[in-house]
């Protein structure tokens, strides 16, 4: 495809406002804005999350795991150039499920499309799925308003 695309860390940084500890993508491996995309992340078993989520079975918390999914869907939408330079707010989240225990050590990728747009009030839905190694671990409608 003509209009995909592909990022490294310094790539995803150069998009995202995110930054450490809530930096949730490390590289994209396709992105086609305003329809799909493929992102990744490693969950660091350093991470301080693991000292309280939980002592002795650390499991990424689903929070995380949602967040995750949404900062792909930023992604993808803050490359398009109609939300390029526009901050992306989480506008809400349906339909999460969490299927399978993401631990510390796991690679997870993030696959998103999106469902529908409200052009007019710059308000995007996604579906959005998470996979790890054993694969679907999550999966969400995530909604955001890019402002």
């Amino acid at each position: 495809m003509d209009n995909c695309l592909t990022l490294d860390h310094e790539g995803v940084m150069g998009i995202l406002p995110h930054r450490e500890p809530i930096l949730l993508v490390d590289t994209v491996s396709e992105c086609v804005p305003m329809d799909h995309i493929e992102a990744a992340l490693y969950i660091d078993p350093e991470w301080d999350v693991f000292r309280g989520h939980f002592p002795g079975a650390p499991v990424f918390p689903g929070v995380l795991s949602v967040e995750c999914m949404a900062q792909a869907a930023d992604i993808m939408l803050m490359t398009a150039e109609k939300y390029q330079g526009k901050t992306p707010l989480f506008a809400g989240i349906d339909k999460a499920r969490f299927l399978r225990k993401i631990s510390p050590g796991d690679q997870v990728t993030a696959k998103v499309k999106v469902a529908s747009e409200n052009e007019e009030k710059a308000i995007i839905t996604c579906d959005a799925e998470l996979y790890q190694a054993d694969g679907l671990a999550a999966k969400a409608t995530v909604t955001l308003a890019m402002r």
